[in-house]
């Protein structure tokens, strides 16, 4: 009997190891998101939470945004939904990050109107606008809260300006 029984647990055990790998999970932490408020909080684990399986944990005070998805694939498309909000970050993974989909051309502008930014509050804007000033070039924008649409004008790299407001945890593309 003692015999059957070690066979049998043997025979379970072997059987429960695939079992268990195919429940691995992948979680990854983005960071130098833009959280400033409960809004943008709420905004990122909405965004998360339309993908099946996934779970977001956002901290405000480090701006960061976890995910945790039962595989890359489903990671991925809760990255593709955060940039979809407007939102930016770094995962420091080369393979599951936020894809570059800005659409801007290399070189100077004098006008830009990019879309899908968040921008829940004066201090979204604020932070937007700060993003901006950093560009060489740059003389005027349209931002403003609860807007996500703005144009910027002067003599400016669109590229970089795309660049500095990635860098502050924003999100965006050109408007065709």
């Amino acid at each position: 009997m003692r015999g059957l029984r070690a066979l049998l647990f043997g025979s379970l055990s072997v059987l429960l190891v695939p079992v268990l790998s195919a429940r691995a999970e992948t979680k990854i932490e983005l960071k130098g998101v833009h959280l400033c408020c409960g809004k943008c909080v709420a905004a990122a684990k909405s965004a998360v939470r339309k993908v099946d399986g996934v779970k977001a944990t956002c901290d405000q005070k480090k701006g960061t945004v976890t995910i945790e998805a039962p595989d890359d694939a489903t990671a991925q498309k809760a990255l593709d939904a955060l940039a979809a909000k407007g939102f930016h970050g770094d995962t420091g993974n080369s393979a599951l990050k936020i894809k570059e989909d800005s659409g801007v051309a290399a070189g100077k502008v004098t006008s830009l109107t990019l879309t899908g930014v968040h921008n829940c509050c004066g201090s979204c804007n604020a932070a937007i606008e700060d993003a901006i000033k950093k560009v060489d070039g740059v003389t005027a924008d349209t931002a403003k809260p609860h807007t996500d649409t703005l144009t910027v004008t002067g003599n400016f790299d669109g590229a970089e300006l795309v660049k500095s407001l990635n860098a502050a945890g924003f999100h965006v593309r050109v408007q065709p």
